[in-house]
């Protein structure tokens, strides 16, 4: 094998690892971490994994009902109300 095939074999493998780690569900990746803390790893990544270890279940983003509320913040009272859609013509 030529040293560019090997590259692109380490290139390849990368971003599939980090493609396959951000889209997987987070009790997955905590499993996963815990496995993988039985290896003998650097500590940047010992640290990492500790800390998906120990990730709570919520997404951590103020875009779903499951997020904790931030502060300062305010709460709405009532139900939302629905937003009209407003389409603007593409310009030629």
């Amino acid at each position: 094998m030529s040293l560019e095939s090997l590259l692109v074999l380490a290139l390849v493998s990368a971003c599939f690892v980090y493609a396959a780690w951000t889209l997987m569900p987070q009790a997955a990746r905590r499993a996963l971490s815990i496995g993988l803390l039985h290896l003998p790893l650097p500590r940047r990544w010992v640290a990492y994994l500790q800390k998906m270890k120990q990730a709570t279940a919520l997404c951590q983003c103020s875009g779903c009902e499951h997020a904790p509320v931030r502060s300062g913040t305010p709460q709405k009272a009532g139900p939302t109300l629905a937003q009209p859609l407003v389409f603007h013509p593409r310009k030629k």
